[in-house]
């Protein structure tokens, strides 16, 4: 496996960053092939919460559900794949800066192919994904940054 990682800096607490990126509402917000996200379970969102989430995988929409199998608000979450022909690994990470006044946000993507998932992952998924996600940490900066505190 070839984890994906990177790092940015954003100018709101962890609790902000964590509240606002763990929320699947937000998802299609600030991830660039995240088309939607709908929760599969209802309450607070815990470990063992569902998410269907319907991405741009190339040039098609691929729908796949997504499980929150670590939940330590406001400073870590994980979220895997558990269909598809293409599964997810990510791993959030949060570090409060000046006494919790900002945050170091690392978001890490590993991906395990099943199928036709095997010639996608390293030829059409992890060449999006390297370009995508700066971005993604960039949009999730800006939306955090202009949201009124």
């Amino acid at each position: 496996m070839h984890t994906i990682r990177e790092q940015i800096d954003v100018d709101r607490s962890p609790e902000d960053v964590y509240a606002y990126a763990v929320d699947p509402d937000h998802l299609p917000d600030w991830q660039l092939s995240a088309l939607a996200a709908e929760r599969l379970d209802e309450g607070p969102l815990h470990t063992g919460s569902r998410v269907r989430v319907t991405r741009r995988v190339g040039s098609r929409e691929v729908p796949m559900t997504m499980e929150l199998t670590e939940h330590e608000p406001p400073y870590s979450w994980r979220v895997q794949g558990i269909d598809g022909p293409v599964r997810a690994f990510f791993h959030g990470e949060i570090e409060p800066l000046e006494g919790g006044r900002r945050s170091r946000v690392t978001l890490e993507l590993d991906f395990v192919g099943h199928g036709i998932g095997r010639a996608l992952v390293p030829f059409v998924v992890r060449p999006q994904v390297r370009r995508e996600l700066p971005r993604n940490e960039q949009r999730l900066k800006e939306r955090l940054e202009g949201m009124a505190v």
